[in-house]
This record gives C-alpha cells, sequence and structure tokens, in this order.
C-alpha cells in the first residue's frame, strides 16, 4: 500500500517538477552546446595573432552550463524514480544533489553577476590591441596582411562591422579607399564595440534568465521532497 491523500497528490506533483526539472535539464545542456559551437563565437575565440589568443572566460562559463545541464537530467531522473517508487533513499539522495546544486547555482549567479561585463570588455580589449597593431604596422609598413590585421579581417566579415566606434570606422573605411589597408567589409557602418555587445552581453543574460528559472523549480522540489519523505514515514504500510 503506498502513501495517500494529500501525501499522494505531493507525490504526482514532485514526479510533475521532476519531469519539467529533467526537461530544464536537457534544454540547459542543448542551449550550451549551441553557445559553444555557435560559428560567430567559435571563429572570434579561435583567434590570436602573436602569441595573444581571444579570451576563453566565456568557454569556461559554457562548459558548466553543459555540466550543469547533464547533471540536472542525471538528477531529475533519479527524483521521478524516486517519487514513483517512493524510496526514502532515492528521494533522500535526490534532495541532497539538489541542496548541492542550489548553492553551486547559488554562487555561480553571484560570480556571473560580479564578472558580468568581463567577457565583452575582455573580447573589446583583445579587439583594440588588433586594432592598434594591424592598423599601426599596415599605414607605416603597407603589409596588409600581418597576423593582427587577419584578425581584424575575421572580426569584421564574423560581425559586419569596423572600426571601435564611430571614428575608427570612419577613418578605416578611408584608409581601405585609398589602399593603405584592407580590413573592412564595404557595406560595414557598425563599430566592432558595438557588436560584440550584442554578441555576448545579451546571450549572458540568456544565461541568467535559464538560472533563475532553474532555482525556482529546484525550491519547489526540495519542498516536495521532504514532504513526500515525511509522507513516506508516516505512512501505516512503514
Amino acid at each position: 500500500m503506498g502513501v495517500e491523500g494529500c501525501t499522494k497528490c505531493i507525490k504526482y506533483l514532485l514526479f510533475f517538477f521532476n519531469f519539467i526539472f529533467w526537461l530544464t535539464g536537457g534544454v540547459i545542456l542543448g542551449v550550451a552546446l549551441w553557445l559553444r559551437h555557435d560559428p560567430k563565437i567559435s571563429t572570434l575565440l579561435g583567434l590570436e595573432y602573436d602569441g595573444n589568443h581571444a579570451p576563453s572566460t566565456f568557454y569556461i562559463s559554457v562548459h558548466i552550463l553543459i555540466a550543469v545541464g547533464a547533471v540536472m537530467m542525471v538528477v531529475g531522473f533519479l527524483g521521478c524514480y524516486g517519487a514513483i517508487q517512493e524510496s526514502q533513499c532515492l528521494l533522500g539522495t535526490f534532495f541532497a544533489c539538489l541542496v548541492i546544486l542550489f548553492a553551486c547555482e547559488v554562487a555561480a549567479g553571484i560570480w556571473g553577476y560580479m564578472n558580468r561585463d568581463t567577457v565583452t570588455q575582455e573580447m573589446k580589449n583583445f579587439y583594440d590591441n588588433a586594432y592598434d597593431s594591424a592598423m599601426k604596422t599596415t599605414v607605416n609598413s603597407q603589409e596588409k596582411n600581418n597576423a593582427a590585421s587577419l584578425v581584424l579581417k575575421a572580426f569584421h566579415e564574423t560581425l559586419s562591422c569596423c572600426g571601435k566606434g564611430p571614428g575608427t570606422n570612419i577613418f578605416t573605411q578611408l584608409t581601405d579607399k585609398f589602399g593603405m589597408t584592407n580590413i573592412c567589409p564595404s557595406d560595414a557602418s557598425t563599430s566592432c564595440h558595438q557588436r560584440i555587445n550584442e554578441l555576448f552581453h545579451d546571450k549572458i543574460y540568456l544565461i541568467g534568465i535559464a538560472a533563475l528559472v532553474v532555482a525556482v523549480i529546484m525550491i519547489f522540489e526540495m519542498i516536495f521532497s521532504m514532504v513526500l519523505c515525511c509522507g513516506i514515514r508516516n505512512s501505516p504500510v512503514y
């Protein structure tokens, strides 16, 4: 004989939230893999010149997301199975995993909030260094295919942008027109700083929204798992 009454309702609610949790884990895993293999991001973060590599902070965050998504799917399955089987052992293990995941998510959220502008700023700095080096080398020596210029061309072609801001955009378009450089697409009217913001900043907020949704689901699951454990313990069958 299993649990009855209100506890039985909690059992099915826990199963439902666990199923949502499992699906959310799959979505997070899928989004993380998409971010990891996004053509634009992969192109930009694979760039290097004169021993300088593009910043990898964004990929560190994405790899953490991949691990979290995979663990969520495992824990979600454990919770579903524990709820259906009415197993105190499985539910206790599930609750412990949820607490650990929740603590890790809070810590990651705090770190992400404190460093929310780091990824975009690092990429801007990398672009600025490449831009300054390319313009200095190209204008002074007419060497149009130096390493920094090739990095800039990859930025400009990938993001359809040119220059750090409106001023450098116009200046670089003019140097291209007069044959001094050859690094900007002819139709690029937007600065690369703006494009970098759009590419990375928006995706970081997407990650934050996903983390908030998961945190709310986890709170409900922890409550339901505790109530169901208590209900199983007090059930006449035990």
